[in-house]
């Protein structure tokens, strides 16, 4: 067993083509690299809570996106130079090998890395990450509505989530109220708040549109998983309002060999469910990572 010291982790900022990025490392630097990238509107600090156990088995790499927690903002804000990035990010730190972990917003930009970098990839974890037509459900009918005809009323509808009240939405949204409660309001707060800072909401709404790219290349993310089968891990939290159940059969579909866990949780799973899906990683990378 690894040496308990690599649970703990530090926090950096790292310039990379310009760029200070906020970045939280634990673990030992021989170990496999673990990316962790979270989605909108949070930062690394969702993953505090797993981080020390998946440090005994992995050096794990998790930035803040450009823009989010305490990143610089980068202007034009898209998935595709996310991805530049955080490749410059480790580049600097010398990964070679690597687990990526795919959620929301972090998703666009860690395909755009397995993709690029296939022999690299040891394995994903799929936590609420969409890739497939399937996942796109009526709660996507006015962002596409603003991409095909982007006109006062539709960008209006399609900015609409980017107030305080949409903050709070993205964790407790379409969630009963058993498992909200298990939620902190400081979360969606210290969200917001990051939101509300010079540059950030533009942000937002550049990553908006620029979705649609991260939607147009569903063929070519289905032709690399299935060409390519890396091992995978989906955990799932079903009551997620975003991404629709169905999106789960199409990641099954595509990895036949897919280890799935569909959990009673939310879109922001490991709000609720942190220490379960922290074991099922720390497995997972342990079968995985040699």
């Amino acid at each position: 067993m690894p040496n308990s010291d690599n649970s703990k982790f530090t926090e950096q900022d790292i310039a990379i083509d310009g760029v200070s990025l906020h970045v939280t490392l634990a673990g030992d630097a021989a170990a496999p690299g673990l990316l962790l990238l979270h989605g909108m509107p949070n930062s690394s600090r969702m993953f505090q809570p797993i981080i020390p156990t998946l440090a005994q088995s992995c050096r794990v790499i998790a930035p803040d996106l450009p823009g989010y927690g305490a990143s610089d903002v980068i202007e034009p804000a898209t998935f595709a130079r996310f991805a530049d990035l955080i490749e410059g990010l480790l580049d600097h730190l010398g990964i070679t090998r690597m687990f990526i972990y795919l959620h929301d917003y972090g998703a666009p930009a860690a395909l755009h890395i397995a993709m690029r970098r296939p022999n690299q990839v040891l394995g994903l974890i799929i936590q609420n990450a969409n890739a497939h037509e399937s996942g796109m459900g009526p709660t996507w009918a006015q962002v596409r509505a603003f991409w095909k005809s982007p006109d006062a009323e539709n960008t209006a509808a399609a900015y609409a989530h980017l107030t305080a009240e949409g903050t709070r939405a993205q964790y407790v949204s379409g969630v009963p109220d058993d498992i909200a409660a298990r939620m902190n309001p400081r979360d969606w707060e210290e969200d917001w708040r990051v939101m509300s800072l010079p540059g950030r909401l533009e942000l937002q709404r550049a990553l908006v549109r620029d979705y649609q790219h991260h939607v147009a290349r569903f063929d070519q993310i289905a032709a690399y998983l299935k060409n390519r089968q890396p091992p995978a891990l989906l955990l799932w939290g079903r009551h997620d309002p975003y991404f629709e159940l169905e999106e789960t059969r199409s990641w099954l579909e595509d990895l036949p060999r897919l280890e799935a866990h569909i959990l009673d949780g939310p879109h922001l799973l490991l709000e609720t469910h942190a220490d379960l899906c922290a074991d099922l990683m720390h497995r997972f990378v342990r079968q995985h990572g040699a």
